[in-house]
């Protein structure tokens, strides 16, 4: 590749993960539904079956997961620039705009969340449709037998009744190697990650530094490389951790710090932006932002280049096999939770049909789908005003 197509590359991940950060709403299913269609179907920088493998890859280790897919994606496409380039792009609009409402709500002591709430009755539906959609795609691609549709089913019952997501997607690979690979005894190689030390050691280290700001770098950093599964977990370590061990917020700022990440597009993990802000200010803000993500763009750097290696590997493809099962379920399940809150009523179940065949027949851009959907809250709004 060279000099030329190199920044061509960079500049392409840069605006397109950019592009993806200021629009996706939804958490982490609806954005991965997004980059899914950008990266896979419009631009087709991977392949469907690429795209699970990283997928599965980002949810078998820590981190938030739609921060490490935009750097898995940004290091297919234009290598190790690209990694740091795709990660950064998908996390500074929401930086930015949790940025900007820290500032209101120190200012005046509330936030906009009734025009928020408005626009976001039409967003909602519209983003279980491209939830629904993304899950379709990616099971044609998962559930290619009889046996990959069983064991997705089970997946799917597993996570319904509350077993972790960890577990689910572990045991979908045990299950994975036993049904397509015989030579199950090397499973315990593929789980190489580490994180055991790290895990019993990063708890307790933030009560080891007198200095807010560090304090700040460390929990937060023990949240980005302790995280499992969805980024709402972040708000469990606040409410043990900064709310009722330092004293830092109250209960009423946490549940705002909450309407930040469901307000802002992005990942929801742009809550430590706010939080920082309210706890050290702009220091506390840059801080808490670059140590909760830093862990993701480690990982991936570590495992990233592994991935081609690993999918050449009949009993590595025998595991992301029964792993992508057990992803295509977790997905639905997500599915499941954010239909209840979104579908409300006929209106909101009119913007999802139509978000639907939108997607499904006509192929439309999910950006304007989100935008339609907002359209459609505010037209909602006004009419019965």
């Amino acid at each position: 590749m060279n000099e030329s197509s190199s920044k061509r590359r960079l500049l392409q991940v840069t605006g397109l993960f950019l592009k993806l950060g200021a629009i996706s709403f939804g958490g982490p299913a609806a954005h991965i539904a997004l980059m899914e269609q950008e990266a896979v179907r419009k631009r087709n920088w991977l392949s469907r079956e690429h795209f699970m493998d990283l997928l599965a890859a980002t949810n078998l280790v820590p981190g938030p997961n739609a921060t490490e897919m935009a750097v898995h994606i940004g290091f297919v496409h234009a290598g190790w620039p690209g990694l740091i380039a795709g990660g950064v792009a998908f996390i500074v609009p929401a930086f930015l705009i949790s940025l900007v409402l820290a500032v209101i709500y120190v200012r005046f002591g509330t936030l906009p969340q009734g025009a928020a709430l408005r626009f976001a009755y039409g967003i909602n539906p519209a983003v279980m449709a491209i939830v629904l959609t993304a899950t379709y795609r990616l099971g044609q691609t998962a559930l290619k037998d009889k046996r990959a549709i069983v064991l997705s089913v089970a997946c799917l019952v597993a996570a319904l009744l509350g077993v972790n997501e960890v577990v689910v997607l572990l045991v979908a690979g045990v299950a994975g190697i036993m049904l397509y690979a015989p030579a199950w005894k090397f499973l315990l190689a593929l789980w190489t990650v580490g994180w055991g030390p790290l895990m019993v050691a990063l708890p307790q280290a933030a009560a080891w530094f007198d200095d807010r700001l560090v304090r700040l770098a460390v929990f937060f950093f023990k949240v980005g490389a302790l995280l499992f599964g969805s980024g709402m977990v972040l708000f469990a370590f606040i409410q043990r951790d900064v709310v009722t061990g330092y004293g830092w917020l109250t209960q009423q700022q946490l549940l705002d710090a909450i309407a930040v990440g469901q307000m802002s597009p992005g990942p929801v993990l742009s809550s430590a932006t706010f939080i920082g802000y309210l706890v050290a200010g702009w220091p506390g803000a840059v801080v808490s932002t670059i140590a909760v993500f830093v862990p993701s763009f480690v990982i991936i750097a570590l495992i990233g280049p592994w991935i081609p290696r690993l999918r050449q590997s009949p009993v590595a493809q025998a595991f992301l096999r029964g792993v992508n099962a057990g992803v295509v379920a977790l997905i639905l399940a997500v599915s499941v939770a954010l239909f209840r809150s979104a579908i409300v009523d006929v209106w909101t179940a009119l913007v999802l049909v139509a978000g639907l065949v939108a997607l499904l027949r006509f192929c439309l851009d999910t950006h304007w789908l989100v935008l339609g959907g907002a359209a459609a809250g505010l037209a909602h709004y006004l009419l019965r005003w």
